[in-house]
């Protein structure tokens, strides 16, 4: 996360909370950050140099004005007029990451090989819960390179009980053995 992001949304933070729209301002970043990130176009389009900032802001405002509450908005055009829009997307993340820290959630990614099933997802919530005592946001990603087992991230830590892990960690073993 760059700086510049984490300023920006520390301020655009500090305002929603105070006003009680941390959570909204919250869902229509997390929203926004999954449309620009897969358009690429549009970071472009807003770093061009062919055009001013206030064309530039002209367009933030016209495809989002009535779309997003009023203080994403003008985030976003404050982005643009500095320049920094490219830097939206660590805005969010920084954003996401204060809301959870004051909001005791603690964002998972476990890594399987197949899809956990509901009451796998389930049980594991229950138990991150139990041991973090924090409230889970457990988010499934699929790599089938780990043959089996599950790997955990989370706040920048990494748990790994994947069979690939297991059979790395033999092969090591096995290497470093001197008979």
């Amino acid at each position: 996360m760059s700086q510049i992001g984490s300023v920006y949304a520390q301020a655009l933070y500090s305002l929603a909370e105070e006003e009680s729209l941390a959570k909204t301002i919250l869902d229509e970043l997390m929203t926004l950050d999954g449309i620009i990130s897969a358009e690429g176009d549009f970071l472009r389009l807003l770093s061009a140099s062919t055009l001013s900032k206030d064309e530039r802001c002209g367009i933030v405002d016209e495809i989002f004005r009535d779309k997003v509450h009023p203080y994403v908005l003008n985030f976003m055009k404050i982005l643009t007029e500095k320049g920094y829009m490219r830097y939206f997307s660590d805005c969010c993340k920084a954003y996401r990451k204060q809301y959870n820290k004051d909001n005791g959630i603690l964002a998972v990614t476990a890594v399987t090989a197949a899809p956990l099933s509901e009451d796998q997802t389930e049980k594991l919530t229950e138990k991150l819960t139990k041991i973090t005592g924090k409230t889970i946001e457990l988010e499934n990603k699929i790599d089938p390179s780990c043959i089996g087992g599950i790997r955990l991230d989370y706040d920048g830590k990494r748990t790994d009980d994947t069979v690939i892990h297991r059979l790395d960690t033999l092969r090591n073993i096995l290497n470093n053995t001197v008979l």
